[in-house]
């Protein structure tokens, strides 16, 4: 297992309302796209051996790889991309999911996307990979949480 920045917040919900509260300090969106930039910058090395298909995320447009480690205690998720922006949408949702319980990642929805106002600001493609990111996330907590 490599090592990971996350959980930065001790529960998902106070990663959400820390993410909520991040993006509120930005007046428009050009300036929140700078913010999810810098965020994407911050994600911890993912190890070139894991850029391979097996662990290719399918449904976003742009090269998104995850690996997910752990059981239901507690589960870990790397995760990088070619694109500067979905690297930004990737270090969201690993801030809210990634070192949490399988039984807290169900119990979570992701309320941060709607809060920041994300959803209205994404083309559909990447719209459609934050999708397939999050499925893959919650996928892996309920096979981690049923074995």
């Amino acid at each position: 297992m490599t090592d990971s920045p996350f959980p930065i917040e001790p529960t998902a919900a106070e990663a959400q309302a820390a993410i909520a509260e991040e993006f509120a300090f930005f007046g428009d969106w050009s300036e929140r796209y700078q913010y999810l930039i810098d965020l994407g910058r911050k994600l911890p090395p993912f190890p070139q051996q894991w850029k391979t298909e097996e662990h290719r995320l399918h449904g976003c447009q742009s090269l998104v790889w995850i690996v997910a480690e752990g059981d239901a205690g507690r589960l870990v998720f790397h995760a990088a991309s070619d694109s500067a922006i979905v690297s930004g949408l990737v270090y969201l949702a690993l801030r809210v999911y990634s070192g949490r319980s399988a039984a807290e990642i169900l119990a979570t929805s992701p309320d941060y996307i709607a809060t920041i106002g994300l959803g209205k600001h994404l083309s559909p493609t990447r719209s459609n990979g934050l999708a397939a990111l999050l499925a893959f996330i919650r996928e892996r907590a309920q096979a981690a949480a049923t074995a």
